[in-house]
């Protein structure tokens, strides 16, 4: 063996480091310290002024239709972005400080603008790029109005919270057992690293958050929380499988660079923006605003 070699395989890591480096998929120090970063943010924004986070949905979805726009031009897709975002933000604003009524006419007029936007530059594509653009308005601003409306409650901040705790810890609990425990894969041909024991993790953290932030914060009864703790698991599973679709389709890693230890924006808010009308339905209907 020449001398290069032994040196390569003394360098190399040791099989269950590279394994745990491998099943972790991730430099987790610097995903706590965005994590940490954003949730200051989001807790800031929220009950300091609450107003002010529905800027932060405004940025945070323009920020996501950016990076979904690069990520389609990859495969030769162009969004019709001003038109997406200025009627997606519209659409925001709307649902918050007006009523759902108000939104859905914004969200028509910004389909219908999308496609005339698109005219100019014929016939070539058109179909396939006003689809594109309709489908990341869906995907990110409809969703995301569902966020608003939850703060737009007098207990909103509240709603907010058990929202985004229940979604977060699905996706924890999801982490912390896949990476322990996981040897079942869920969806291999999807996403290789999801497992069932992973998912598992999931529903256990996620119930639990469920039923503390439900009783505690917004003073239902427990077993809402459970309710919101496995929708938010299941739906926040889905989007992040979906979301992984889409980049196996469009052939990316991720949606792009942006946070460190975590992708691209998009690759945090395609749990949340799935989770987001179910958590609406549950908390609108099942716990009283107080």
């Amino acid at each position: 063996m020449r001398s290069e070699d032994v040196s390569a395989a003394a360098d190399a890591p040791e099989p269950k480091e590279a394994e745990k480096q491998s099943r972790a998929g991730r430099n987790l120090p610097a995903a706590v310290g965005v994590g940490a970063g954003l949730g200051a943010l989001v807790i800031a924004s929220l009950f300091l002024f609450k107003d002010a986070f529905v800027a932060v949905v405004v940025v945070a979805l323009g920020v996501g239709l950016w990076e979904l726009a690069r990520a389609f031009a990859k495969a030769g897709i162009v969004i019709p972005f001003l038109p997406v975002l200025t009627g997606g933000s519209i659409m925001l604003v709307a649902g918050y400080y007006g009523e759902m009524e108000t939104a859905a006419v914004a969200m028509a007029l910004t389909v219908l603008g999308t496609m005339v936007w698109r005219l100019s530059d014929g016939a070539d594509g058109f179909v396939r790029d006003a689809s594109a653009g309709i489908f990341c308005l869906s995907y990110l601003h409809l969703m995301g109005v569902f966020v608003v409306l939850m703060l737009a409650e007098d207990d909103g901040p509240w709603r907010i919270v058990a929202f985004i705790v229940a979604t977060v810890a699905s996706d924890i609990g999801g982490y912390a057992a896949g990476v322990l425990f996981g040897k079942h894969p869920m969806a291999p041909t999807i996403s290789p690293k999801k497992s069932w024991e992973g998912f598992t993790g999931s529903l256990l953290v996620g119930i639990a958050a469920g039923i503390l932030t439900v009783r505690y914060a917004l003073d239902g009864e427990w077993w809402v929380g459970i309710v919101l703790g496995i929708s938010a698991v299941v739906m926040a599973t889905l989007g992040d499988l979906s979301e992984s679709l889409i980049k196996r389709d469009l052939g990316i890693k991720d949606m792009g660079d942006l946070l460190p230890g975590h992708g691209g924006l998009m690759d945090r808010l395609d749990s949340l923006i799935a989770v987001a009308p179910v958590a609406w339905l549950i908390l609108h209907f099942l716990v009283d605003v107080s």
